[in-house]
C-alpha cells in the first residue's frame, strides 16, 4: 500500500481496515452512465466494482464478455466496435454517457481521450501521456531524464546495430519490443544464441508486428517483482497495495510469457518503509515529471518494479489497470469505496478529496486458460460453472454467450479470485473456486503465490526429492496434465489413449484381429538432431521424428502400427521443452495411425547436463497371422524394379556430421539457410522425417510389393541389402532422382566423397521398394495418389558371393 506522508503507518500488527486521508468531494451529478471499453477479466472486475456504486445507473460494456452479461446494471453492446472511436463518441452522446473507462492499453495509446468533449469524462491519460506504455524507448528515456531508478539500457531501431551490441555485452540482458505486444514482448534469453534468435524474430521476422520496429536492450535485474496500481489526477496519487503476478505459463516460473496466470496481494516483501520509499522516489516523481514535461497523467498508472540489492527500480509503466492485478486488488476495496467516485475525482483533478479504503485482507487470483495457450488454442468450447463459496468471485475473460450457453472465446478464459484473513487461506479458497470451473482442455498453474511461501517453512535438515535430489515430481505430474489432450487425440479402436496409469493396453480383438496376430516391435531414437532442436527452442518436430524412425521400420515388414511408447530423459524437466516434444510425438502417432499408449519421463541429474534431453521411442505393430511378413525374399528375382520414395530432407540420421559442417562454415542455426534463404538453417534441418505408413500399408499384403527398405543410417548402401536374398543385389542409378538442395549443400560444404555421402545420408530417398516389373505402374499410381513422390531408381541383378548387396551407378555425377 502506498501511503502519503501523513497517512496511518502500517505495522506487522495491522488493524482490520485502514483508510487513506480523505475529504468529502464537492457535489457532483448524482446518477452516472458509464461506457466501459474491453472484454477481458480486467473489464469484468471493473464492471463488478463499478456496478456496486449507488450513483451508477447503467454500464455499457463494449464488447463485454460472458461474465459482464450477468452483472446487474451492465449491458453488453455489440453494435459498435471497441476501436471505432467516432462510433463510441456517437454512442456516448446518444446514450447520455457521463464517464468513459477504457480497459485495454490500445485505445489509450491511440488517443481515445482526445475524441470526447469535456462534459464526457474519460478515465485515462492523453495520447501523449500514454506513450509511457506505447513506447518503451520513450518511457526509458523519460526515466533517464528524470532520474527515476531503472535498469541500464540502449534503444535500437537498426537490427544490425542491435545484433552487434548483443555480441559485445558481457552481462545478462532483457530484450523488449518497444511497442504494444499484448504483454508478450519481453524476452529473457538464456543464451547468446537464444538472444540473437529472439532479436531476429522481433526486428526482422516481425513476431510482434510494428511493435518490434524498435527494441530496448536493458540490463537484467535480479530480485522480487512488484506491481503497483496508482490512481492519479495529474497532481495527487493514491495507490492500491503492491501485488505480485505470475507471467510464465508453467509452474516454477517456466515457459513462455503470458498475459498473466495469477496474482496475489498484498505482497509480503513490501514493508511499510519500502512502500514509502517507492512512493517518494518513484511514483510521485513520475507523476510530477509528466506534468512538468507537459503531459500530466490522469487515470491509473501501473508500475512494474524490481526490488534489487541497490533498491527498487522500474521495469515498465502501463497506463491502465493490470490484468490479473485488477481482479486481485478490486475485491480488497471496502464496500464503502465508490470506484466511480474515485475515477471521477481523477478526471476532475480532485483526487485528494476522494475516499479510498482498502480492507486489511489478502487476495489471490488463479487464471484458467485454454489448453495450448499462449500458443494456438481452441475456441467455442462449452463451459460449466458451479456456485462458489462466499468470498470467491469468478471473473470471466475469454468467454462468450452463445444463446444460453457459455463458451470459451480466448486464451485466458476465466479466473477465480478469493479474499481471506491470511494469504494461505486466500490461495486455498481461490483453488477451490477453480474446481467449480469445467471445460475440456482447461489449464492453470498450481503454484500461485509460491514466492510468498518459499521462506515460510523451516527446511533445516529436511531433505526433499525435488530440492536435494533434483527430481521434481510435481513438474512430472504437470507434464502429464499438459499432454493429456494431445495423447487422447491419438485414440484408435482397441486403445483409448489415456495416460497417467501404470501401463497402456491394446485390445487386439477390438482393433480388428480375429486371430492372434504376429506382433512386431521396433525401437529407435532421434540422435543429435536434438541439439539443433535445443538451439532453436523448437521441440515438436523431433517428436515426430521419434515416431517416424520406429513406425517406418514396422511398415517395411508389413506391420500396422498399433501403439507407441516414448521415454523423455533429462537432467531437469523443463516443461516448455517437454510439452511440445510429446505433442510432436502425438502428432507423429496420428500420422502413423497408432495410439500413444504411454511414456516415461526420466529426470536424472548428473547423467545429463543443463537442460539437455534425449528421446527414445518404441512402437508395437501387428500382422495378420495369415498374411506374409515382408520382405518376401523367395519371390524376388532378377529384373524386379526398385522404386524410391522421396524423403523430406535429412530425416534423422547423420546429424553429428551435419552439425560439424554447419560449424565449419561459421553458420548459426538462426542464419538464413544457404540452400533455402527463405528459412533459417535450424528450421530447415528440423524438417521432420517423413512417415510412410498410410501410403504403404494398403500395399503391404496385396502381393504387389516384395520388399521395402527404410533408408536410415548407412544410407542406400547399407539398408537396401537388408531386404534382399543372398543371390541378388541392387543396381541403383543415382541420376534417377533429384537430391534435395540441403543434402547437396552438405555434400559440397563437407567435401564428401560420393560413396561416403551415400553411406551417411538418405540422398533424397526415404524408402526403397522392390516391385515386379508388371506391377510398377499400379504401385506408382497408388503412391502418387497418396501424395508420395516416386522414382524408378534401379533393378535387381544377380549377385555372386563376396559382392556388395548394393551397387550405385553414376556416382561421378555426385563428384
Amino acid at each position: 500500500m502506498i501511503l502519503p506522508p501523513k497517512a496511518l503507518a502500517l505495522t506487522d500488527e495491522l488493524p482490520s481496515l485502514y483508510i487513506l486521508p480523505s475529504l468529502l468531494a464537492p457535489p457532483m451529478k448524482m446518477s452516472l452512465r458509464i461506457l466501459l471499453i474491453g472484454g477481458g477479466g480486467r473489464e469484468h472486475a471493473l464492471a463488478w466494482k463499478l456496478s456496486q456504486s449507488r450513483r451508477v445507473e447503467v454500464i455499457y460494456a463494449i464488447p463485454g464478455n460472458g461474465g459482464t452479461a450477468g452483472i446487474p446494471k451492465v449491458q453488453n453492446i455489440d453494435s459498435v466496435k471497441a476501436d471505432d472511436y467516432i462510433g463510441l463518441l456517437k454512442f456516448s452522446k446518444e446514450n447520455k454517457v457521463d464517464l468513459v473507462v477504457p480497459g485495454p492499453e490500445a485505445p489509450l495509446v491511440d488517443g481515445i481521450e482526445g475524441y470526447f468533449p469535456r462534459d464526457i469524462h474519460v478515465f485515462g491519460p492523453s495520447k501523449e501521456a500514454a506513450r509511457m506504455e506505447g513506447s518503451k524507448t520513450f518511457s526509458k528515456d523519460f526515466m533517464r531524464r528524470n532520474r527515476i531508478p531503472t535498469a541500464e539500457y540502449r534503444n535500437f531501431s537498426d537490427y544490425k546495430l542491435a545484433q552487434q551490441y548483443i555480441s559485445s555485452v558481457k552481462h545478462n540482458f532483457v530484450i523488449k519490443a518497444s511497442g504494444l505486444a499484448g504483454g508478450k514482448g519481453v524476452i529473457l534469453p538464456q543464451s547468446r544464441d537464444e538472444a540473437e534468435r529472439a532479436l531476429k524474430e522481433i526486428m526482422v521476422g516481425k513476431e510482434f508486428g510494428t511493435a518490434g520496429d524498435e527494441v530496448v536492450i536493458e540490463e537484467f535485474l535480479e530480485g522480487e517483482e512488484l506491481s503497483i496500481l496508482t490512481f492519479s489526477d495529474g497532481h495527487s496519487i493514491k495507490s492500491l497495495p503492491p501485488a505480485q503476478d505470475h507471467k510464465r505459463i508453467f509452474d516454477g516460473d517456466q515457459g513462455p510469457n503470458t498475459g498473466g496466470m495469477g496474482c496475489y496481494a498484498p505482497t509480503k516483501v513490501a514493508s511499510p518503509a519500502l512502500v514509502k520509499e517507492i512512493n517518494e522516489t518513484i511514483l510521485q516523481p513520475t507523476v510530477d515529471s509528466m506534468r512538468k514535461e507537459g503531459f500530466p497523467f490522469v487515470g491509473v498508472l501501473f508500475t512494474g518494479l524490481m526490488l534489487t540489492k541497490t533498491g527498487p527500480k522500474v521495469l515498465e509503466y502501463n497506463v491502465r489497470f493490470g490484468d490479473p492485478e485488477t481482479q486481485t486488488l478490486l475485491p480488497l476495496l471496502s464496500h464503502d469505496t465508490d470506484l466511480a467516485d474515485v475515477m471521477l475525482a481523477c478526471t476532475t483533478r480532485r483526487l485528494d478529496f476522494a475516499t479510498l479504503q482498502v480492507e486489511r485482507r489478502f487476495a489471490a487470483t488463479v487464471v484458467v486458460s485454454a489448453g495450448g495457450y499462449p500458443g494456438s488454442y481452441a475456441k467455442g468450447t462449452s463451459m460449466a460453472l458451479s456456485p462458489v463459496e462466499q468470498g470467491t468471485i469468478l471473473f470471466h475473460a475469454g468467454t462468450a454467450m452463445k444463446g444460453s450457453d457459455l463458451e470459451t472465446s480466448g486464451g485466458r478464459v476465466i479466473a477465480a479470485t478469493a479474499t481471506a484473513e491470511t494469504l494461505e487461506d486466500a490461495v486455498t479458497k481461490a483453488y477451490k473456486g477453480v474446481e467449480s470451473i469445467k471445460f475440456e482442455g482447461m489449464y492453470y498453474r498450481r503454484d500461485i503465490a509460491h514466492r510468498a511461501f518459499k521462506n515460510t517453512t523451516s527446511t533445516e535438515d529436511a531433505f526433499s526429492y525435488a530440492q536435494h535430489g533434483g527430481v521434481d515430481i510435481a513438474a512430472g505430474n504437470l507434464l502429464v496434465e499438459r499432454i493429456r489432450t494431445a495423447v487422447r487425440s491419438t485414440r484408435i479402436k482397441g486403445a483409448d489413449g489415456e495416460i497417467g496409469g501404470f501401463g497402456g493396453t491394446i485390445d487386439l480383438l477390438a482393433a480388428g484381429y480375429t486371430k492372434p496376430p504376429i506382433l512386431v516391435l521396433s525401437i529407435d531414437g532421434v540422435g543429435t538432431k536434438l541439439k539443433i532442436a535445443h538451439a532453436m527452442g523448437k521441440h515438436d518436430t523431433v517428436g515426430i521424428d521419434l515416431v517416424a524412425m520406429s513406425v517406418n521400420d514396422l511398415v517395411v515388414q508389413g506391420a500396422r502400427p498399433l501403439g507407441f511408447l516414448d521415454c523423455f530423459s533429462c537432467s531437469k524437466l523443463v516443461l516448455s521443452d517437454a510439452v511440445p516434444f510429446v505433442e510432436g510425438v502425438a502428432a507423429g502417432c496420428r500420422l502413423a495411425g497408432c495410439t500413444l499408449s504411454g511414456g516415461e519421463t526420466a529426470e536424472m541429474p548428473g547423467i545429463y547436463s543443463g537442460t539437455d534431453y534425449d528421446g527414445v521411442g518404441a512402437a508395437v505393430g501387428a500382422i495378420d497371422r495369415d498374411a506374409l511378413v515382408l520382405p518376401n525374399k523367395a519371390a524376388m528375382e532378377e529384373s524386379d524394379i526398385l522404386l524410391g520414395l522421396a524423403s523430406s530432407g535429412v530425416h534423422s540420421n547423420g546429424f553429428s556430421l551435419v552439425r560439424k559442417i554447419i560449424e565449419s562454415k561459421g553458420l548459426s542455426y538462426q542464419d538464413s539457410a544457404p540452400w533455402h534463404p527463405e528459412t533459417s538453417v535450424g528450421e530447415s534441418l528440423l524438417t521432420p522425417t517423413r512417415i510412410y505408413v498410410q501410403s504403404l500399408l494398403p500395399l503391404a499384403h496385396t502381393g504387389l510389393i516384395k520388399g521395402m527398405a527404410h533408408i536410415t543410417g548407412g544410407g542406400l548402401i547399407e539398408n537396401i541389402p537388408r531386404m534382399l536374398p543372398q543371390h541378388l543385389k541392387a543396381e541403383v542409378d543415382v541420376a534417377a532422382w533429384k537430391v534435395p538442395d540441403v543434402l547437396l549443400w552438405l555434400k559440397k560444404a563437407g567435401h564428401m566423397e560420393p560413396v561416403e555421402f551415400a553411406r551417411t545420408f538418405n540422398t533424397g530417398l526415404g524408402m526403397v521398394l522392390c516391385v515386379a516389373l508388371q506391377d510398377v505402374i499400379r504401385v506408382m499410381a497408388h503412391l502418387e495418389n497418396c501424395g508420395e513422390t516416386v522414382f524408378e531408381v534401379g533393378r535387381l541383378v544377380s549377385r555372386v558371393e563376396g559382392e556388395d548387396g548394393c551397387v550405385l551407378k553414376g556416382l561421378k555425377g555426385w563428384a
